[in-house]
């Protein structure tokens, strides 16, 4: 007889899900209230608020609001019904496009209902079972899931090591030749975990000995990166050079959608082929609308990528010479890396949450290795330096109590409880 499928589940509840208990609610799935912004409320207090992703400010811009208000009332949440291909595609939906493309200084560009749909359905439509995948190890989840869909072979290289690129780009030529297939390169323009950027330049070089097509995730780079903000391609001065661009709405944009972005055959050719577009309705209009807000926002003025650079200098220059290891982030990405155990850095979040008014994210194994905790920071354009000021005073104090033993005192109790 057949297990129970489920004997697995309650069996064991995952690296992160053993932890629900104690940690649902606060640690993870905390409620944050009020309106987007530097300051919002979670369980009933203020708090600076370092976990959104609002690079540039713009989810409670009026300006944004008015638009999105009013597109909701002329449109509703419904318009358009359908996928794209039967009944909801409109002249909206490809001015946005056709404007996208521009921005990123590309032939062309498609909607995408969801950043991590899309990412998905754009590898399985780019690779065929005779073709390769080479792609960082430290790839976001949505390129990791990409790639499992891909039933020819793939290999992962080390985080932005060029010699490891050039050794799995050799491998995957070997594969192809026997094959007749091709190679997909597949790099994040920043990763965002660690805040570094990808090594696109590097890689392009590579297109001199190789042949492959470079595929770019530059959800945190687009808007931020760059003399006009079209991201970590136009940073390092090889935007041209990148075969598929792919930037998601959930940041800079603040908002949801994303969208891809290439030559004009290729981007004809994905419309055609991806099936979480195909099968899925459109992007409701309300989105679109205020997506051609926002763009003609981040278009026609630096000032809030402006604002957003100088609040990230000031907290990451702050925090350097306050001796905290920030990695080798390249970005507005902030990561604070320290060492603890998870029941530790539960105490040391609490603490900054309760008695310093500081919110960020708590990053812990399996993301990161057993043994660090990594506090990620993002700042934005609507942080003011007070915030910074705050902010910094009370790292420096819970760097004090996380050596001296306090935190591990407080969390002796959770971590026999969990058996850590």
């Amino acid at each position: 007889m057949a297990k129970d499928l489920f004997e697995k589940i309650y069996r064991d509840k995952g690296p992160l899900g053993k932890w629900a208990e104690a940690a649902e609610g606060y640690f993870v799935f905390p409620k944050l209230e009020g309106p987007i912004g530097n300051r919002m409320m979670f369980n009933g207090k203020e708090v600076i608020t370092w976990s959104v992703n609002d690079y540039l400010g713009l989810a409670n811009h009026p300006e944004v609001r008015e638009v999105d208000a009013a597109a909701a009332a002329q449109y509703g949440s419904a318009y358009p019904m359908g996928a794209r291909m039967m009944s909801g595609h409109t002249n909206l939906h490809e001015q946005l496009q056709n404007e996208l493309a521009a921005f990123v200084n590309k032939q062309a560009a498609y909607l995408l209902n969801f950043g991590y749909q899309g990412m998905v359905s754009t590898i399985d439509a780019l690779v065929s079972k005779d073709d390769v995948i080479v792609y960082d190890v430290d790839a976001h989840a949505c390129i990791i899931d990409g790639v499992r869909l891909h039933l020819g072979q793939r290999f992962t290289y080390k985080h932005n090591d060029m010699e490891s690129i050039e050794k799995n780009l050799k491998r995957a030529e070997k594969v192809a030749e026997k094959t007749g297939g091709g190679i997909l390169l597949i790099s994040e323009g920043v990763f965002g975990m660690r805040g570094e950027q990808g090594k696109l330049k590097e890689i392009v070089a590579l297109k001199e000995k190789y042949n492959f097509r470079l595929f770019v995730d530059d959800a945190h780079g687009f808007g931020t990166l760059g003399k006009t903000g079209a991201g970590a391609g136009e940073e390092q001065g090889v935007q041209d050079d990148i075969d598929v661009y792919f930037a998601t709405f959930a940041k800079s944009m603040a908002s949801t959608g994303a969208f891809i972005a290439g030559d004009e055959e290729i981007i004809n050719y994905l419309k055609y082929n991806l099936r979480s577009q195909m099968f899925a309705k459109s992007l409701q209009m309300q989105l679109v609308v205020g997506a051609l807000k926002r763009l003609d926002m981040m278009r026609s003025s630096t000032q809030y990528k402006d604002k957003l650079w100088e609040n990230v200098n000031a907290l990451q220059d702050g925090l350097r010479e306050r001796g905290f290891d920030l990695g080798t982030t390249q970005s507005c990405v902030t990561p604070v890396y320290l060492k603890g155990s998870i029941p530790e850095a539960m105490a040391l979040v609490k603490d900054l949450r309760e008695n310093h008014g500081v919110f960020c994210s708590i990053v812990v194994y399996p993301v990161i290795p057993k043994g660090l905790i990594l506090l990620r920071m993002i700042p934005t354009a609507s942080h003011t330096m007070e915030d910074i000021q705050e902010t910094l005073e009370a790292f420096s104090a819970i760097r004090e109590r996380l050596e001296n033993g306090t935190y591990k005192r407080l969390s002796a109790a959770l971590a026999a409880s969990m058996g850590e």
